[in-house]
């Protein structure tokens, strides 16, 4: 008897996959499928993307943009592919100078909060967030110390199928 409750059950399950999978989707809901992937896509490069700054990863870090992509705004901007792994790296060596004359500051974390994600066109998005370096006791122990807060507005683009960030601005100016 328990067997054949489960050959039913599961030729019910095959037949509503395969009378679903028949119907055909509208435009306007291919259109939304589209942006429920394109939203899990770039919520996945943004997690890699503190990862990679969190973990001082020089090159995943710049694989979160363009090549010609920026972090920051203005004349002071960090742009191109070199010039952004070359920001990561130093950092990773002034913590490793900290670390050998024992001031180290602990683990870092980049914590990104209250987003608002808004596309501006079919391969293109405005990424608005809160953000916040944390860093967390040197010992392990103890409680955490906040480094820097703000809000960001970040340009992202999708090139060859894949999401990255044209530009990263931290320091856009007021909020709205």
């Amino acid at each position: 008897m328990r067997y054949l409750r489960m050959v039913v059950l599961a030729s019910l399950s095959v037949a509503v996959l395969i009378v679903a999978s028949r119907i055909p989707l509208r435009a306007s809901d291919r259109d939304m499928v589209q942006e429920m992937k394109d939203r899990a896509e770039i919520e996945a490069l943004m997690w890699r993307y503190v990862r990679a700054l969190d973990s001082l990863d020089a090159d995943a870090y710049a694989s979160a943009y363009t090549p010609d992509g920026e972090f920051g705004s203005g004349p002071t901007a960090t742009k191109g592919t070199a010039a952004l792994k070359k920001m990561v790296s130093d950092i990773k060596t002034s913590q490793a100078e900290r670390e050998k004359a024992g001031t180290a500051p602990g683990p870092m974390y980049h914590v990104i909060t209250n987003d608002h994600l808004e596309f501006t066109g079919k391969d293109q998005a405005r990424y608005h967030s809160y953000w916040m370096t944390v860093f967390g006791a040197a010992d392990g122990r103890g409680p955490g110390r906040i480094a820097a807060v703000g809000h960001g507005v970040d340009q992202l683009v999708k090139v060859n199928s894949k999401w990255l960030i044209k530009s990263r601005n931290v320091n856009p100016g007021p909020v709205d």
